[in-house]
């Protein structure tokens, strides 16, 4: 989704109270939007025409989601990373974002703590949603999970970056990541080893500026 378009939105606090009055179809469940998000309601209601905007229907398929992220990283593909960021935003898992679903999560990306954060990261990592991230010891596929994630992150900054990024660059990161969170080294990371090593590394939150910066 744009959501650094959208983003940008709830920023710009010179929307007129005339202005907010004349979009014509407002959220349902204001209020409840408001208590499960940090979003005034001005904030939302602008969020919301832009959501209109962008999706007329009021929601959102993997399809659609896939063509407008594309729009931010025109040198890399970034159809991979797009699925699986459809898939953390699809709350429900019915196949399609919902005003809901992307202001919930968006809340979360923009103005939770850090702890909100990393769950919901660790929520994007977790593919099968089985509440393990795993390795390749543990999967049959070829791309484990978070490499599968950071190949696609890799993928979608383009072959053209400066420095120049390595084949092997994914994999490393991966590696770099799994021996420091897999304490017990049972080939696979818990919510509590995720939350309890990233809130500890200052390196590996450093890391997690590149998934960051790719929301």
């Amino acid at each position: 989704m744009a959501s650094l378009q959208l983003a940008d939105v709830v920023k710009d606090t010179s929307d007129s109270e005339l202005e907010l009055s004349m979009v014509r179809h407002q959220p349902e469940g204001l209020e409840q939007l408001q208590a499960q998000t940090k979003f005034t309601k001005m904030e939302l209601q602008s969020l919301y025409r832009g959501f209109k905007n962008e999706c007329p229907s009021g929601l959102v398929d993997e399809d659609t989601f896939k063509l407008i992220y594309a729009q931010f990283f025109p040198q890399g593909d970034a159809t991979t990373y797009a699925h699986f960021l459809f898939n953390a935003f699809d709350a429900d898992g019915n196949g399609a974002i919902c005003f809901e679903d992307f202001v919930v999560g968006l809340s979360i990306l923009l103005r939770g703590t850090v702890q909100e954060k990393l769950k919901w990261a660790f929520n994007l990592y977790d593919i099968n949603k089985d509440g393990y991230i795993t390795t390749r010891t543990h999967l049959t596929e070829a791309w484990p999970e978070m490499l599968a994630i950071m190949k696609s992150i890799y993928d979608m900054m383009g072959r053209h970056t400066y420095p120049l990024l390595r084949e092997d660059a994914p994999l490393e990161h991966v590696e770099r990541f799994f021996q420091k969170m897999d304490r017990n080294q049972d080939g696979v990371v818990t919510i509590d080893e995720f939350l309890e090593t990233c809130q500890k590394d200052e390196n590996i939150m450093s890391s997690m500026q590149l998934f960051e910066n790719v929301i």
